[in-house]
């Protein structure tokens, strides 16, 4: 049986996946959910590109998910007039109101309230920290003068982080609930908001969503902001993923703090049992390169040793050379080190009685009874995916096979670690019904005769009801006719 990997990889779209072959290959090697970034998106575009990975899914037999990626209050400067190259203690203005080209005394800033929010002595950082300036003045109207403490060349429309001052801008931007509204029109399987900063952007979004879709569609909190992971356990209580989105995290906090809140939001994600991303950089040397640096083979195998559902690409998939190629590395990296005995999962029974606390506790001790016994595999069969999030969440080391009639969420649990989704809608008899399940799961490669399966099913099986049954079975045969 060959070897199949359990972390899930999330590729973003981009010019260097647009066709049809690419995105076949992309799937062939392990990609499990496509990013739309919606910071660089045109709609008609990625209709285009959602239509080829439905197709590849139904004619491929995949469950690709697609998760859309929204802006979030990004800020930048605006085009400049020409090359412009700022030297240590040179003054500068930020200017907002009209659009304007830039020069080396004033530059535009797409932030409106940028005047009214800054306070002297806070820093202004451009292009991804490259170039750091510090308040001086603002006139509280629309003019903010800088002084500059690391130089260089100040491009067109760079990203600008603040990372000591209070924003006042929405964490959902005008462009933003455009982008989420089109989103929902797609029926896409996640949604993310970036620059989380408190529970309150992720009840925006929510409602949002509940105006515009009769289905849920679960959120993704991208961490990239200091009051983020300071507002962690409210976040995690209003979204259901989180990503830790290290690009932006590491410019508004130092670089090397990155490290620790990133094991630190991985653990927060386990114990709330929510799937957890990580982002920026992964396979970075291999937008141009066939063969990522040791360093980068390190980070994705320890973002894995952290417990990640998921390791994300960004560029790397979106404009780089190789879009086939670095899932192929990445699957072989994820394979090789996701069954380690070194890993540790939180293991905190569930203790809370809330309404589903047998469901929980049911999910809990079949993952921990199937290593005890050395199960080949966990199935389930559900309508909602919650028992599919449960288990994903204990890592038990066996195959977790979610068998569901709801269309919608046979591609959403593309994310979530070690579980392989597929489509069932005979709802019967328990026995026949997991007489069936056990069937497909031994057509489909993941069970051989004499092994153990754990079947979790809600009795009776018609009402579809919240899992409260557990059995074991041991495979006396496997027809694989």
């Amino acid at each position: 049986m060959p070897i199949r990997k359990k972390t899930k990889i999330v590729a973003t779209l981009g010019p260097a996946s647009s066709t049809k072959e690419v995105l076949k290959g992309m799937l062939d090697e392990g990609v499990n959910v496509f990013r739309i970034n919606f910071s660089h998106a045109d709609y008609s575009d990625v209709t285009e590109r959602i239509n080829m990975i439905r197709e590849l899914n139904d004619e491929y037999g995949y469950n690709a998910a697609i998760l859309g990626d929204l802006q979030g209050p990004k800020l930048r400067v605006g085009v400049m007039k020409e090359e412009v190259i700022v030297n240590p203690g040179d003054e500068i203005i930020f200017a907002t109101g009209e659009r304007f080209e830039g020069t080396k005394e004033r530059v535009y800033m797409t932030y409106k309230t940028f005047p009214q929010d800054a306070k002297p002595g806070e820093r202004i950082l451009l292009d991804d920290g490259k170039l750091i300036f510090e308040v001086v003045s603002s006139n509280l109207k629309d003019e903010v003068v800088a002084k500059v403490i690391q130089g260089g060349p100040l491009k067109s429309k760079k990203g600008v982080n603040l990372p000591n001052t209070n924003i006042s801008q929405p964490a959902l931007t005008k462009k933003d609930i455009e982008d989420a509204i089109f989103a929902i029109g797609q029926r896409v399987d996640w949604i993310a908001l970036s620059f989380v900063r408190h529970a309150e952007d992720l009840m925006q979004l929510r409602d949002l969503i509940k105006e515009h879709s009769e289905y849920k569609i679960p959120i993704i909190a991208k961490i990239e902001k200091p009051e983020a992971v300071e507002n962690i356990d409210k976040i995690v209580s209003q979204c259901d993923g989180l990503m830790v989105a290290r690009g932006d995290l590491g410019v508004e906090v130092p670089a090397e703090e990155v490290p620790l809140i990133q094991k630190q939001l991985v653990l927060r994600a386990k114990k709330a049992r929510i799937p957890v991303i990580i982002a920026t950089q992964m396979m970075e040397t291999m937008i141009d390169s066939l063969t990522p640096t040791r360093a980068e083979v390190n980070d994705v195998a320890n973002s894995v040793m952290d417990g990640a559902d998921a390791v994300m690409l960004s560029g790397e998939t979106s404009v780089g050379k190789y879009p086939v190629q670095v899932i192929k590395q990445m699957s072989d990296i994820l394979k090789s080190v996701e069954d380690s005995d070194l890993i540790k999962v939180p293991q905190l029974p569930p203790h809370i009685r809330t309404n589903r606390y047998i469901t929980k506790s049911i999910c809990y001790h079949a993952a921990n009874m199937a290593n005890e016994i050395n199960a080949k595999g966990i199935s389930t069969l559900t309508n909602s995916g919650y028992t599919a999030f449960q288990i994903s969440a204990w890592r038990p080391s066996c195959h977790i096979l979610v068998f569901t009639s709801n269309k919608k969420i046979l591609t959403r649990l593309s994310l979530l670690w070690g579980v392989k989704a597929f489509y069932y809608d005979k709802f019967v008899s328990t026995d026949e019904t997991i007489e069936d399940v056990n069937a497909m799961a031994c057509q489909k490669g993941y069970l051989e005769a004499g092994d153990m399966l754990i079947s979790l099913a809600a009795m009776p099986i018609q009402e579809k009801g919240m899992v409260n049954t557990l059995r074991v079975t041991e495979i006396k045969t496997c027809n694989l006719s």
